[in-house]
């Protein structure tokens, strides 16, 4: 199998490479926040309930966010494969990508029937204290949303397989196609057809599905460089080892911000009520799409930073950095200060409630306090995974979200009488906190590590 030039990262500068990764990816990602965002946003303004039925959302979305953790936990060996592609090992490559697929089919349909059968007590245990009509706008949601596990696994996560070979616009068309069919089928759903909460679900599982299907039939044909195939869906102990290990990565990120959401929800309703649970929902819903140009930059740089490490090119490893730190300050910082100025017009959004207002204005810009000091965070846990460096994103991600953010949610509002104000302070608290540790140690640990193999790769010259 050749190598495709434009896969080839050790070509042309390496912001370049990153750039011509990111944007399609962004796009891409922009797209896939639709998913979600447009839901919440057709729900918030449903006639009388618009209110109540985005906070049942929100009570729903850690479960969601656990789920959808897995999908990151099954594409680990994604960052493997483009280092193995980097090595020319395009077999080995092939056969990540294939145990990827067969996990996520078992994963997916586990965590299907795990959860319709358990959905009362997951609800009651994300949000314990919610009223019967929030909670039954939850459960509505959430039981249909499950149908399409297996669909949002192996769509949103074999994808990252389809980026990793150079093909970001490919990778973008899967998620415009299921976004399209959402933003379509929502409307009619949800008014035309009366269902409310239960048509937003249906049209996202026809959405994922659309996805789902796209990225199986490109991985099966013949414009692939890495094709799917039976022989490589067989699970290799060692492939699956490596890859749920780099996975895992991932999935902490993921699977803490659900912790955290749930943590969140709790809280909220016992220091505030549903209103405030309904400002958090929004809060979440602006992160995932303003969050969406850096997760662009961090995954369309990860696969040029393995591949270039793969090639031994650690001159260009140390560029990728330095791309990277700057390109995410250059997106990061603008849209803090859009969150600063103009939080009601982020509100209005979803919902035009004069209280919901009011309260979710504040709670924006106590939570986004300081905002652009993720980008620390972020560039750290970009060059550890895409280096392969699992313990140390692992740990970051950790140190982050359960060690700070979790305490800080649960102690910050008994203090000095801040009530919810506390809960939403403990975000700026872990961006300080967490991002900047995660950000000095990549410097530490990785900038000495790449002068050091560059020197042996020169001794052996």
């Amino acid at each position: 199998m050749a190598q495709d030039a434009r896969s080839d990262f050790t070509n042309g500068t390496v912001t370049e490479n990153i750039i011509r990764m990111t944007l399609p990816l962004t796009i891409a990602l922009l797209v896939n926040v639709l998913y979600s965002v447009v839901d919440r946003i057709y729900i918030g303004h449903i006639p009388e309930i618009g209110a109540a039925a985005l906070s049942g959302i929100g009570i729903a979305s850690p479960i969601i966010s656990g789920i959808n953790a897995f999908e990151r936990l099954c594409a680990g060996g994604a960052p493997l494969c483009s280092i193995a592609r980097g090595r020319g090992d395009l077999r080995v490559a092939e056969t990540y990508m294939g145990n990827a697929y067969t996990l996520m089919l078992a994963v997916g349909a586990v965590l299907m029937l795990g959860c319709e059968i358990f959905a009362d007590e997951l609800l009651q245990l994300v949000a314990a204290g919610a009223s019967e009509q929030v909670l039954g706008f939850a459960k509505e949601y959430l039981q249909i949303y499950l149908v399409g596990t297996v669909f949002v696994l192996t769509g949103t996560g074999m994808n990252s397989f389809i980026t990793s070979q150079g093909f970001a616009r490919t990778g973008m068309l899967t998620v415009l196609l299921g976004a399209l069919v959402n933003i379509v089928l929502d409307p009619i759903f949800i008014f035309l057809l009366d269902m409310g909460v239960k048509g937003a679900a249906v049209a996202t599982v026809i959405a994922q599905f659309c996805s789902s299907l796209w990225v199986f039939l490109f991985l099966r044909g013949k414009k692939a460089i890495l094709k799917l195939r039976p022989a490589t869906m067989k699970l290799v102990p060692q492939v699956v080892g490596r890859s749920l290990a780099l996975g895992v990565t991932g999935f902490t990120m993921s699977f803490t911000n659900s912790l955290v959401s749930m943590v969140y929800n709790r809280s909220l309703i016992a220091f505030g009520g549903y209103v405030y649970v309904t400002a958090m929902t929004i809060i979440n819903s602006i992160r995932e799409f303003i969050f969406t140009p850096v997760s662009g930059i961090s995954g369309g740089a990860q696969p040029v930073l393995g591949f270039n490490y793969g090639a031994a090119r650690y001159d260009r490893v140390r560029d990728g950095i330095k791309s990277v730190t700057w390109l995410l300050f250059a997106v990061s910082t603008p849209v803090w200060v859009l969150l600063m100025l103009f939080p009601e017009s982020f509100i209005r959004v979803f919902n035009d409630d004069p209280e919901l207002i009011a309260v979710g204005s504040r709670a924006i810009r106590l939570f986004y306090m300081v905002y652009f000091a993720q980008t620390f965070q972020s560039v750290g846990q970009c060059v550890f995974t895409g280096l392969g460096m699992t313990k140390y994103a692992i740990f970051f991600s950790i140190l982050r979200k359960v060690v700070i953010v979790i305490p800080a949610a649960l102690i910050l509002p008994n203090l000095f009488s801040l009530g919810v104000d506390g809960i939403f302070l403990s975000e700026p608290v872990s961006e300080i906190l967490g991002s900047v540790s995660c950000f000095c140690t990549m410097v530490a640990v990785v900038v000495p590590r790449l002068k050091r193999l560059e020197a042996e790769a020169w001794n052996k010259k």
